[in-house]
């Protein structure tokens, strides 16, 4: 059987090239709204991020998310995506741990 080839994404902040499974998407929406996407799967201007807070807290020094989502990314928003980044840490570590057993 023939390999499948494994799509690579660059995180912001490292700038180390992963598989696009073991980076967190942030995600700008149409609507303006800056969120993060688990799935990876919704509509708007992606940027990804390894799965660690240095590199979130590395892309807010740096304004990477900015650049990455050509769209000015205000500190309250950083602010709120730090809270859910660390919430979502967890899941994220968990959920990449069970696909690495498979």
């Amino acid at each position: 059987m023939r390999q499948r080839k494994v799509p690579l994404r660059k995180c912001v902040a490292c700038q180390q090239m992963m598989a696009k499974k073991e980076l967190i998407r942030v995600v700008k929406t149409p609507d303006d709204e800056i969120l993060i996407d688990l799935t990876g799967k919704k509509s708007g201007r992606g940027a990804y991020l390894c799965g660690k807070l240095s590199c979130f807290k590395l892309a807010k020094k740096s304004r990477a998310l900015d650049r990455a989502l050509k769209h000015s990314v205000g500190d309250q928003i950083y602010d709120q995506l730090e809270q859910d980044f660390i919430r979502v840490e967890d899941e994220f570590l968990a959920a990449k741990e069970e696909s690495d057993d498979e």
